[in-house]
């Protein structure tokens, strides 16, 4: 395994952040209004809207069938986003390199 890899000092964008401002903002939705279209209450909407809570798979998945947005690209957002985050923490763990007998 190769200890080094590519290192990219950004921040990612949440994907509350790009669904907000490219699928809500673009086509003029209120919360109320996408929440009703994606078949969810508008307290989850918002809570995913407002980074208090995660995009899940289902969410992903009802997004790209109602506005297009491809769901596997939502996720990997999300996941780049909760990778940055716990690397952010990595020295909250302690956990020594494993090294074979």
């Amino acid at each position: 395994m190769a200890a080094h890899g590519i290192e990219v000092n950004m921040t990612p964008s949440l994907p509350g952040d790009f669904i907000r401002t490219e699928i809500l903002e673009e086509l003029h939705l209120s919360v109320t209004a996408a929440a009703g279209i994606l078949g969810v209450r508008r307290a989850t909407l918002s809570a995913l809207l407002n980074n208090n809570a995660a995009l899940s798979p289902e969410m992903a998945l009802r997004l790209e069938m109602a506005f297009g947005v491809r769901m596997d690209m939502l996720l990997r957002m999300q996941a780049w986003h909760d990778a940055a985050s716990m690397r952010a923490r990595a020295n909250e763990i302690n956990v020594e390199r494993y090294q074979p007998a």
